[in-house]
């Protein structure tokens, strides 16, 4: 019996030691080109500290990071790029990292999880955070393990080059509320509180969220009453790229690559009926696995508005679920 579990031991450890790796390198340029932060700080509350693994060439790939310590590996990453230091103490929050195979669907599946806060004196200020799942089809996708590495390292060094310069939220939180930071931000989220929304049109997410509407821009209609396009006072078309929305009669449309599409709002938040390839076209490979990273990224995908119900553009045989509006970032989650 003891040479037999010793056996297993050792089979189980040689498993373990021949299993195959692919490294989450760290090698981005995550320079503070202001020189504005200090320090950059991890607090590491993934509940499962274990990437995953998925399936390449028939063998088991496992996710890691470079390090046994994630806290050191991020850490020792930015003081390496950043030799000229301000007065910022930037934190990053891991709230999970998860890789998962599903062999039904043939599909790995990556959950991530990160925010960025900014530390005055012992109280955090959210900044901003990836919070999505990215979907990777190994018949589209050449080497899976190295596609999912690749997708990771360009989260974390966007994530990180944002926080440095992006505009803090103004609700103060404990170090010890920081695993309830959602709802005490939420609270003060103008949209997400008002009985009506300010009608206007909105240039970007936070105006939307301050609900402080573009003055001199309107929703230009035809004799339909589509929707053609925004203009400004001067009666000139403003370019999609800087358009978030609008809200007319209570009701907010958001644009997309198919034009402004209803957001309605139910007891899980707001959300438009759509789906990851009509919101992330397929030409655009970058922006399929990484999702809306920044609003530039989805800026960049939309050509002409059209009209708010988007029918000149969709695809009738798309299958359309209810896709929800990250109610901190405005990103999609999926």
């Amino acid at each position: 019996m003891k040479r037999f579990i010793v056996f297993l031991f050792l089979s189980f450890s040689i498993w373990v030691s021949a299993q195959k790796t692919e490294q989450i390198k760290l090698n981005q340029n995550i320079k503070d080109k202001s020189s504005r932060t200090k320090s950059l700080t991890v607090i590491d509350n993934r509940s499962d500290k274990n990437i995953g693994t998925v399936t390449y060439k028939g063998e088991t790939v496992g996710l890691k990071f470079p390090g046994n310590d994630l806290k050191s590996d991020i850490e020792k990453w930015f003081t390496e790029d950043n030799k000229a230091r301000g007065s910022n103490d930037i934190v990053l929050l891991f709230e999970e990292i998860k890789v998962s195979e599903f062999k039904e669907t043939q599909l790995a599946k990556a959950k991530v999880k990160i925010s960025s806060f900014i530390n005055r004196n012992g109280r955090y200020y959210f900044i901003n955070r990836y919070n999505n799942t990215l979907a990777f089809n190994p018949k589209l996708t050449p080497n899976v393990p190295r596609t999912i590495s690749i997708a990771l390292s360009t989260i974390l060094s966007t994530l990180i080059n944002d926080s440095y310069s992006h505009i803090a939220f103004s609700t103060p939180i404990a170090e010890t509320d920081l695993n309830n930071y959602e709802a005490i931000v939420g609270k003060n989220i103008k949209y997400l509180n008002v009985p009506e929304l300010t009608p206007g049109v909105y240039t970007d997410f936070r105006s939307f969220y301050l609900q402080t509407p573009k003055e001199g821009y309107y929703v230009d209609k035809n004799k339909k009453g589509k929707v053609t396009g925004i203009k400004n006072r001067e009666d000139l078309l403003i370019s999609s790229e800087e358009i978030f929305g609008y809200v007319e009669d209570g009701k907010a449309y958001r644009l997309t690559p198919v034009g402004f599409l209803a957001m309605p709002k139910d007891d899980k938040g707001y959300y438009v009926v759509s789906s990851r390839q009509e919101l992330f076209p397929p030409q655009n490979n970058n922006a399929m696995m990484i999702g809306a990273m920044t609003g530039g990224m989805l800026g960049a995908l939309i050509g002409a508005a059209i009209d708010s119900s988007g029918s000149g553009r969709r695809n009738p045989n798309m299958e359309l679920s209810n896709v929800y509006i990250d109610p901190l970032t405005g990103e999609y989650s999926f």
